[in-house]
């Protein structure tokens, strides 16, 4: 991920803004990258500016450690991190057109884990749905093994030791101008747009990181 230092800039899309159409819209994409995820940036420099020890650690260090961070800075930390962490991860793992179905490694694994990719969506949509307000749900790696997790607000699955291979934002500001209170409808198209090849890669990142 790039500029993963303090101080953290908006790097731009990988794509254009309205390369998702018609499954997220130009406008959202719009103002999803520029603003929201331009405010967790913005706050997250400023509480960083103070403390200089902290400058000096990785994005993932960061919401890694927040737990243990005094109490007055904690929050704000774990929640900008997490925030600028979770909305760079979701925009990385987008493209159109995308691949229909997963390959290579995240294949089989979906198959052992989930027994298909029709269940393993089923299951996915599923927890995305579960979700209570705002949020994130996650396929991951941890223990040796894919999982799907949920967390609340930019609360992120690296703080549990987990490994994102994929997410969805179901917060309702990355759906609500196109699909309004539909979330499911937005999880649908959401399944359109996932880039496989990334996803592959988060994968055999993670295995290689966890030996």
């Amino acid at each position: 991920m790039e500029n993963n230092y303090y101080p953290f800039v908006n790097t731009p899309l990988p794509y254009e803004y309205d390369a998702l159409e018609p499954f997220i819209d130009e406008k959202t994409m719009h103002l999803h990258h520029d603003r929201h995820l331009q405010t967790y940036i913005d706050n997250l420099n400023a509480v960083l500016k103070k403390h200089t020890k902290l400058q000096k650690l990785s994005l993932e260090r960061l919401i890694k450690i927040s737990v243990r961070l005094p109490k007055k800075i904690q929050t704000a930390v774990r929640n900008n991190a997490g925030g600028v962490y979770n909305h760079r991860f979701f925009f990385e793992g987008l493209t159109n057109p995308a691949k229909g179905e997963p390959f290579g490694k995240l294949a089989k694994a979906i198959r052992k884990y989930f027994t298909d990719y029709e269940n393993f969506k089923s299951e996915f949509k599923k927890a995305a749905l579960s979700v209570f307000g705002s949020g994130y749900a996650w396929l991951v790696f941890g223990n040796n093994q894919l999982k799907i997790v949920t967390t609340p607000n930019q609360n992120n699955p690296i703080e549990q030791g987990l490994c994102p291979v994929l997410c969805i934002d179901v917060w309702e500001h990355a759906y609500y101008l196109k699909h309004y209170n539909l979330r499911a409808d937005y999880i649908d198209d959401w399944f359109c747009i996932i880039d496989w090849d990334k996803a592959e890669q988060n994968l055999i990142n993670c295995i290689k990181n966890k030996k």
